[in-house]
C-alpha cells in the first residue's frame, strides 16, 4: 500500500450516510485524504422532500442539498460524482470502479442505501422502458415524475406505504385524477394501526383520491410501441386506465458489493453499535446496514433519515477511535396535504392502542403500549406530544394509558424533570 493510501477513507454512496459521514469523519479527527464516491451525477441531497414538496412544485432541486458544495471543500473531501464501484478487494485494500481505476483505502465506508423494489409482473420489464412508469427514489426518478405532473391526467400509484400516500396528495393537490392501489386490506397496515390506516384512507378520499386496498396488481398495459403504459390490470379483473403510473412497493438493501467482498450479510450488512461490519477496517451506514439497537433489544435494519445520519456520525467517531455506541429510538415522518405524521419507535408486539385528542380534529396521537411503558408513537401535527414520546420511549418510562388518554394534561408533565 502507498503511503497516500495508508491515511485515504473511502466512502461507497453519496446519500445521506455518505454525505454526513464524509464532514464527519473531518470533524472527528481524520487527517488523510477522505473519497466520497456516489453513482449519482449530484452533491448529497434530501430524499424526503422527492415525494412531497419537491413533487408538489413547492422547492427546486437546489435547495434539497444536504451541504453546499463549500462545507466539502472546507472540509477537504473530495467527490468522485457519477462513479460506479464495482468491486472491493480486502486482501489488496481496494475498490474497482467502473472506468477502470483501483483506489486504496486504509478504512473504507459502505453507504450505498436501498434501491426500489421492482413489480413482479409479466410486462414489468417493458413498463421499465416506457416513458410513463416511475419508480420513486432518487432526484432524476422525482425530475421525470414531476414533469409528467399536469392536472386532469390519470396518475395510477401502486402502494399504500408513506411514498405513495405522499405522491397520490401532491397529485391531487395539483388536479390529477388518482388511483392507489394497496395489496393489503389497508394502507400503511405495515407500520401504523387500524386506527391511524382508517384515518388516513378517510382524508385521502375527501381530497378525491380513489383508494383501493386489498387489490394484487396482475400485469400492465403496454401500447403496441412499447413506450407507454396505458393501464394497470388487477387480479380481480378491473383496469384502471392510466396516463401515469408510480410504483412505491418497498426497498431492497444495496448488499451486493459487500456480499461479493465476503462481509457478513443477512438483510443488511451487519453491524455492531459502532457500525463496523466484520472486517474491522471496513464500516456501514445507512439503509444497507442491519445493526443491533440496545433500546429495543434485537437487530434491525432501518430506513430513515435519522438513522442514516445518527450511524454516519457513529462511524465516524469509531473510524477516528471514539466509539460512541448507536442506540437511537427509531423516527420517521412523513407530510400529506396539511397533515405532519411523526412517529417514533416501532410498534411491533404492542398490546394497546390510547388515542389522544381526536381524529376528527386533526390533531392528535396514537401511542403503542406494552406492559405499562410506550413502544411507539405516531403524532400527526402534534409535535410537542412527539418531543415528549421519545423520551417515554428513550427513557422506558411507566405510564398508563389513562393519562397518555388525558389531553386536558400536557405529556410533559409526566417526564421527569
Amino acid at each position: 500500500m502507498s503511503d497516500a493510501a495508508s491515511s485515504t477513507a473511502i466512502i461507497i454512496g453519496a446519500g445521506h450516510a455518505g454525505g454526513e459521514l464524509a464532514t464527519s469523519l473531518r470533524n472527528e479527527g481524520w487527517s488523510g485524504r477522505i473519497l466520497l464516491i456516489g453513482d449519482e451525477v449530484h452533491l448529497p441531497y434530501h430524499r424526503p422532500p422527492l415525494s412531497k414538496a419537491y413533487l408538489a412544485g413547492t422547492t427546486a432541486a437546489g435547495a434539497m442539498l444536504i451541504k453546499p458544495q463549500a462545507a466539502y471543500d472546507r472540509a477537504e473531501v473530495e467527490i468522485l460524482s457519477g462513479v460506479h464501484v464495482t468491486s472491493i478487494d480486502r486482501s489488496r485494500r481496494s475498490v474497482q470502479l467502473a472506468d477502470g481505476r483501483e483506489l486504496e483505502y486504509a478504512k473504507l465506508v459502505i453507504a450505498t442505501g436501498g434501491r426500489p423494489r421492482p413489480l413482479d409482473v409479466p410486462q414489468a420489464s417493458a413498463a421499465a422502458g416506457c416513458d410513463n412508469f416511475h419508480y420513486m427514489r432518487t432526484l432524476d426518478h422525482g425530475e421525470r415524475i414531476r414533469a409528467q405532473f399536469a392536472a386532469g391526467r390519470k396518475l395510477v400509484v401502486v402502494g399504500g406505504g408513506y411514498i405513495g400516500l405522499e405522491v397520490a396528495a401532491a397529485a391531487i393537490q395539483q388536479g390529477m385524477q388518482v388511483t392507489v392501489l394497496e395489496a393489503l386490506p389497508r394502507v400503511l397496515q405495515r407500520v401504523t394501526a387500524a386506527e391511524l390506516s382508517a384515518y388516513y384512507e378517510r382524508k385521502h378520499r375527501e381530497a378525491g383520491v380513489e383508494i383501493r386496498t386489498g387489490v394484487q396488481v396482475a400485469d400492465l398495459e403496454v401500447d403496441a410501441a412499447n413506450n407507454t403504459v396505458t393501464a394497470v390490470l388487477c387480479n380481480d379483473g378491473t383496469r384502471v386506465p392510466a396516463d401515469l403510473v408510480v410504483v412505491g412497493i418497498g426497498l431492497i438493501p444495496n448488499t451486493e458489493l459487500a456480499a461479493a467482498a465476503g462481509l457478513e450479510v443477512d438483510n443488511g450488512i451487519l453491524v455492531n453499535e459502532y457500525a463496523q461490519t466484520s472486517d474491522p477496517d471496513i464500516y456501514a451506514a445507512g439503509d444497507c446496514t442491519n445493526h443491533p439497537n440496545a433500546l429495543l433489544g434485537y437487530r434491525l435494519r432501518l430506513e430513515s433519515v435519522p438513522n442514516a445520519l445518527e450511524q454516519a456520525r457513529a462511524a465516524a467517531a469509531a473510524i477516528n477511535g471514539n466509539l460512541k455506541a448507536y442506540a437511537s429510538v427509531p423516527w420517521f415522518w412523513s407530510d400529506q396535504y396539511e397533515l405532519k405524521l411523526k412517529m417514533v419507535g416501532l410498534s411491533q408486539g404492542y398490546e394497546q392502542l390510547v388515542l389522544r385528542g381526536e381524529p376528527q380534529s386533526d390533531s392528535f396521537s396514537a401511542f403503542y403500549l406494552k406492559d405499562g411503558k410506550v413502544l411507539a408513537a405516531d403524532t400527526v401535527n402534534r409535535p410537542q406530544d412527539f418531543v415528549a414520546a421519545k423520551r417515554l420511549i428513550g427513557e422506558s418510562l411507566p405510564v398508563t394509558a389513562e393519562q397518555l388518554a388525558d389531553d386536558s394534561k400536557p405529556l410533559k408533565e409526566l417526564l421527569p424533570a
